[in-house]
């Protein structure tokens, strides 16, 4: 099994950050790794499906369920589900997580550990040595997009422009630096310059959520 780990702390209540994570429709505004989630009327326990464009017009689907939640006397609160895809094409079959609220002082720590098991046998396993990665940091930069959108008041969909403008920016430097000049040292400046910029404060960023489980 494959696992991912992400966390984060908002400067927010608690129940804020419930709500933008519960709520199917706002969920898939700031989760870049998904599309569209539609919620299964009249389900119980509450199930869903979901779907991922991987490229223009071609779509992943997939289905999951609330297996349930649970509010400790501490103030926590704990969302647990399970997911799958019989799609194909999908690099995962089925896996389960979580998403924990934690009351730390001025916010709350929310975090989110998931396994999943993929499929293809050993060509699976091979292909999930890049998609796991990847799909790790599309779930911290998520995050971070939550964040930036709880605290700073930047939408989902804005977030998500400043974003492709940074790349673009940073990029153009980089091609400059090649067509103008061709130097190998002058375009290694280049990129370091491009890339080595912190990125601007309302641009999300999988760096500062932390990857690996923490005291607490």
């Amino acid at each position: 099994m494959a696992r991912i780990y992400v966390e984060t702390t908002i400067a927010v209540p608690l129940e804020r950050v419930w709500e933008l994570t519960q709520d199917h429709r706002e969920h898939a505004r700031w989760d870049v790794r998904f599309g569209r989630i539609d919620a299964v009327p009249g389900s119980e326990p509450a199930a869903f499906t979901y779907a991922t464009a991987v490229l223009p017009g071609v779509e992943i689907a997939g289905r999951g369920v609330h297996s349930g939640e649970r509010r400790t006397a501490g103030g926590e609160a704990v969302s647990a589900l399970r997911f799958g895809s019989s799609d194909l094409r999908s690099p995962i079959e089925e896996g389960s997580g979580y998403w924990r609220y934690v009351p730390v002082s001025g916010g709350v720590r929310f975090l989110t550990g998931y396994a999943y098991r993929t499929r293809w046998g050993i060509v699976g396993r091979a292909v999930d040595l890049v998609f796991g990665p990847v799909f790790g940091w599309a779930t911290a930069w998520s995050f971070d997009r939550l964040r930036l959108w709880l605290e700073d008041g930047v939408p989902p969909e804005r977030a998500r422009w400043h974003a492709v403008v940074e790349v673009l920016s940073r990029s153009v430097v980089v091609i400059a630096a090649v067509a103008l000049s061709g130097h190998p040292v002058i375009v290694v400046a280049a990129v370091l310059l491009a890339f080595g910029v912190p990125k601007h404060p309302h641009t999300p960023s999988a760096r500062r959520c932390r990857r690996k489980p923490g005291k607490g």
